[in-house]
């Protein structure tokens, strides 16, 4: 058993007495290769509902913030989570995205790149759609939808896989590549609906 799967169980075990955690769409999730995994993001456990929903290990990107506290960045690296830093282009945690996808494992990130409230697709940052580009990957959205009290219903909802590389091919700029960042939180939020 590896350190994540155990703490998955754990937390899966834990969430489930304090929330009423409802999972749809889990056999859209395929079983094995590439993936990447994007969600909306409105609270630090956001990652943990996309964790026990998914039967697969997911690799998060998380911001770097998370890894000063050497306990806490500890944590994470053994849940095989590696850190982005969200003010630039972070080239060693794109290298890092697009070496998980090689390595055919699912790969989560939350487009907007950070917490948000309320429904806006602009909030979609261009990096998520290059690194599905270019790690060759479908995307799954995933709707989160609670109010995040104690024992309030949690509704995960996991759509379809997309697969841009049909509609996007060659070199492309930071527009197309926010156009796709666009798309995939569009799928979140009509999720939601």
């Amino acid at each position: 058993m590896t350190f994540y799967s155990f703490i998955r169980g754990l937390a899966s075990l834990v969430f489930k007495l304090v929330y009423r955690v409802d999972v749809e769409g889990k056999e859209n999730v395929p079983k094995t290769g590439r993936l990447i995994v994007c969600g909306n993001h409105s609270s630090m456990l956001d990652p943990i509902f996309l964790g026990i929903s998914i039967k697969r290990q997911i690799n998060f990107m998380t911001k770097k913030e998370m890894f000063k506290n050497k306990i806490l960045g500890s944590f994470l690296k053994n849940l095989d989570a590696f850190p982005v830093d969200r003010n630039g282009a972070d080239l060693k945690a794109v290298k890092n995205s697009l070496k998980i996808l090689k390595q055919e494992e699912i790969l989560g990130i939350f487009p907007e790149g950070t917490r948000v409230k309320g429904v806006n697709v602009n909030n979609a940052k261009p990096g998520i759609g290059m690194i599905c580009i270019k790690g060759k990957s479908p995307v799954i959205p995933v709707s989160i939808d609670t109010s995040y009290k104690l024992f309030s219903k949690v509704k995960v909802k996991i759509g379809y896989p997309i697969d841009f590389s049909e509609t996007y091919n060659g070199k492309l700029n930071v527009e197309e590549y926010k156009e796709i960042s666009k798309t995939i939180l569009e799928k979140i939020y009509e999720l939601k609906n």
